[in-house]
């Protein structure tokens, strides 16, 4: 059994949902949403994925007594206590969340996801890669253009969850030939 868990915050929980809803085998309206030729992706038997749990993480205080990350790196602003970062920041912090998120539950992946300004930022942590990436939509929290947000989120669900179905898969290959991916071996 793969075990799976999830610390998300522009991405509201959905990577996990979605994940949730192809290890269940569920259908219909709860069914999966973004994802829908699993057999694209390879041959991985779903009945063996678990998600431990999916968690919305959009505050600094969630990060500090929820994931409890020690001193994790100051918003660059705070919106009713959401952090903020810039690009870099949210590179940092997304694999930040996947690492705590990893330790507390004892998962084998873990997916972290914070966006701020810029691009959004997604990791994926394993015990054997980290990878990491940016969504291909920019938007600025600060500014609440409502459209611009909601199309870098629905980005950052569907790559991440491409990202993890090819990691499943054993299909690096195709992880690398992504755009805006850095793999590292462990």
């Amino acid at each position: 059994m793969i075990k799976i868990a999830t610390a998300e915050c522009f991405t509201h929980g959905k990577i996990g949902r979605e994940l949730h809803a192809i290890a269940q085998n569920y259908e219909g309206n709860f069914g999966c949403e973004y994802v829908e030729n699993l057999q694209d992706y390879g041959d991985f038997d779903y009945n063996e994925l678990s998600v431990t749990c999916s968690l919305f993480i959009p505050t600094i205080e969630a990060v500090v007594k929820i994931l409890n990350v020690e001193n994790p790196p100051k918003p660059d602003k705070l919106i009713k206590g959401i952090k903020v970062y810039d690009e870099a920041g949210d590179k940092k912090v997304s694999k930040i969340m996947a690492q705590a998120v990893k330790n507390l539950s004892d998962c084998d992946m873990a997916i972290g996801t914070t966006a701020g300004v810029g691009r959004g930022a997604i990791s994926v942590i394993t015990d054997s890669y980290e990878i990491l990436t940016v969504t291909d939509v920019y938007a600025d929290l600060s500014e609440n253009n409502s459209e611009a947000l909601f199309k870098r989120s629905q980005n950052g669900i569907t790559k991440a969850l491409k990202i993890i179905l090819l990691l499943l898969n054993k299909r690096i290959d195709k992880i690398k030939s992504l755009e805006n991916v850095e793999i590292i071996e462990k």
